[in-house]
């Protein structure tokens, strides 16, 4: 146990509708209550745990019969709204049982689009954790509109794992992991690892099932820019008996050098394997800052090769070939070859007239200085 604890001082886990709800959309109460008595271990331990759930949608439809056809974000704000209470009184009620305390953190995309409010929001569950607090995150769709909404809680889930500085992040879904053909048939098997820049695209699956919002296709995604900040990605069936205890258990073990050969984990489930490399705290800022990014800086061959070279360097005026949308100093701006192939996100030192007029010339200051570009 201890040796859990030194490798994953502090954890994400996200845990989707379609782990906590019945098919009729009621909590799940036996599997919560299986979900918490993990949690409430691993927190014996000392071990950190930040909690990204959903289920307050299909929570409250399970509660409401609406007097007339609503559209598709009004059901979501009502059913939020109802489903939400009911969710966290739950939560609040199996934690207890452990003398655990638990806070209600609903959050929306804006609240990660500028650097203060993504300060904001990690100082305050970073004292909520300082005191033995235990954060329970999901999506305020009660004000939240399509378009400003996230793909889904494990966009949610990963944003929070790079904020907070975890070592890992557990997406417990309905199925054992990333398969490497349609789970449904025999002859598909999990696909235990995932290494960064390994091709899997012709395994993912794009249907969705279910109450969730999202499917594979973005678990991945998020899965392998989190892993490639540094932390270990972990998909795994949540409706595996001590999932949570059983996975850290034996990643604690691989990981422990002087670890003898392993056997194969108790149940299967997908890994991707964190990246060496460590990245700043802002840098985890403008990784997930893409879909804030007010316009775009286009390059040419000569500047494009440099950034993705391995030398640390800026984006210099020098090597910008044009400009994309209307952006004003400090705002996200995306990083992108001539033919618009993309290279990175990067916060701009310039409004887009400024670096347009400073386009192709030379002795100029940056227009994305490195210490705030993230590669892709």
């Amino acid at each position: 146990m201890a040796l859990m604890k030194h490798y994953f001082s502090r954890i994400v886990v996200k845990v989707g509708s379609n782990v906590l709800a019945r098919p009729d959309g009621t909590p799940d109460v036996t599997r919560m209550s299986a979900l918490v008595d993990q949690i409430a271990g691993l927190h014996r331990m000392g071990i950190e745990v930040i909690l990204v759930s959903s289920g307050a949608v299909a929570s409250g439809r399970s509660e409401l019969h609406p007097v007339r056809k609503l559209d598709c974000v009004d059901q979501r704000q009502l059913f939020s709204a109802v489903g939400q209470v009911k969710l966290i009184n739950r939560y609040y009620e199996l934690f207890r049982e452990y003398g655990i305390t638990v806070a209600q953190v609903l959050t929306m995309k804006e609240s990660f689009a500028t650097r203060r409010h993504y300060l904001n929001q990690k100082n305050c569950m970073a004292v909520m954790l300082e005191n033995g607090v235990l954060p329970v995150v999901n999506e305020n769709d009660t004000i939240a509109v399509s378009e400003l909404m996230f793909t889904d809680n494990d966009e949610l889930s990963g944003l929070i794992a790079s904020m907070m500085d975890a070592q890992a992040l557990l997406i417990l879904t309905n199925v054992d992991g990333i398969f490497d053909g349609p789970p449904s048939l025999p002859s598909s098997q999990v696909i235990r690892e995932i290494r960064s820049g390994e091709d899997i695209s012709g395994c993912i699956q794009t249907a969705r099932s279910g109450f969730g919002r999202g499917g594979m296709l973005t678990k991945t995604g998020i899965a392998r820019k989190v892993a490639d900040e540094g932390i270990a990605v972990f998909i795994a069936n949540g409706r595996r008996e001590n999932v949570l205890t059983e996975i850290l258990k034996y990643e604690a073990l691989r990981m422990e050098q002087n670890a003898p050969a392993l056997p194969d984990p108790p149940f299967a489930y997908t890994r991707f394997v964190p990246a060496a490399r460590s990245v700043s705290g802002v840098k985890k800022w403008i990784a997930h800052s893409e879909g804030f990014a007010k316009g775009a800086i286009y390059l040419n061959s000569q500047a494009a090769e440099l950034l993705l070279s391995d030398k640390a360097v800026s984006v210099l005026p020098v090597g910008v070939v044009a400009v994309g949308g209307e952006f004003e100093k400090d705002d996200i701006v995306r990083i992108l070859h001539a033919d618009g192939t993309p290279i990175g996100v990067g916060k701009t030192n310039f409004s887009s007239a400024e670096v347009r007029e400073a386009a192709g010339k030379h002795g100029k200051k940056p227009v994305v200085h490195y210490d705030y570009l993230y590669m892709e």
